[in-house]
């Protein structure tokens, strides 16, 4: 057994603050969200406004299938909620927590 520098107090605290192994694979997939250009394009638009597919392939010039793609993989992670109106459906995100962890990202970095 290796001997600890820690105090028992500090290792304690330690072993309960330190997430499961079942968060800690939730948590990756949260913060995956974040791991793409396009993805993080598209979250930054629809944190201004709901939109549609073609509107945000239009406005961010991507392709609309690549949006589509990003987009059910963004439902799909929970990160972005879908209305149908008539045959057009809207996107927008689920929780402005998106919207949080990406402005402080940017805070992060300094911009």
């Amino acid at each position: 057994m290796q001997l600890l520098l820690l105090d028992k107090r500090t290792q304690s605290l330690v072993e309960d603050y330190v997430p499961t192994k079942e968060m800690l694979s939730e948590l990756v997939n949260f913060f995956g969200i974040f791991a793409d250009i396009t993805r993080l394009r598209i979250l930054s638009a629809l944190a201004i406004s709901e939109m549609c597919v073609t509107d945000i392939s239009s406005v961010l010039m991507i392709n609309q299938t690549t949006v589509s793609h990003q987009l059910r993989l963004l439902k799909n992670l929970g990160a972005v909620k879908m209305r149908r109106q008539g045959k057009v459906i809207f996107y927008a995100l689920k929780n402005e927590l998106i919207n949080d962890v990406l402005l402080k990202g940017v805070e992060f970095l300094g911009y």
